[in-house]
């Protein structure tokens, strides 16, 4: 599976963003999916990710009820809906693949894209 991401730029605080990644190869619609991402001087972290199908969500504490993660497996693309962005949410945003069809943060990523810059000023 390839990925990429893009969607990324420059937004004031409170405004929003869609990040879509769209994936190659014919495993997309059975791999679960996952969005991370990594501020400057700070170590990767999980954000949102979703089954293979789409059934299933699981999101980081503190972007509950700011970003949607959801995926359209006729385009092989998963996508994540950012509101309300803060200035704490300015990283480098990265989506990646499971070989899995329920996703599970604790097992890992098997495929990475290449990042897309979000960037929130205040």
């Amino acid at each position: 599976v390839q990925l990429q991401a893009s969607g990324g730029g420059l937004v004031q605080a409170g405004g929003s963003l869609r990040l879509s990644c769209a994936a190659s190869g014919r495993t997309f619609s059975s791999s679960a999916m996952g969005w991370y991402r990594q501020a400057p001087g700070k170590e990767r972290e999980f954000v949102a990710g979703i089954n293979y199908n789409g059934g299933s969500t699981e999101y980081a504490d503190y972007v509950k009820g700011r970003l949607t993660i959801s995926r359209d497996n006729i385009k092989n693309t998963v996508y994540l809906q950012m509101n309300s962005l803060k200035p704490e949410d300015t990283a480098t945003y990265y989506c990646a693949a499971q070989n899995r069809r329920g996703f599970n943060r604790m097992n890992g990523m098997d495929y990475w894209g290449k990042g897309t810059q979000v960037t929130v000023s205040s």
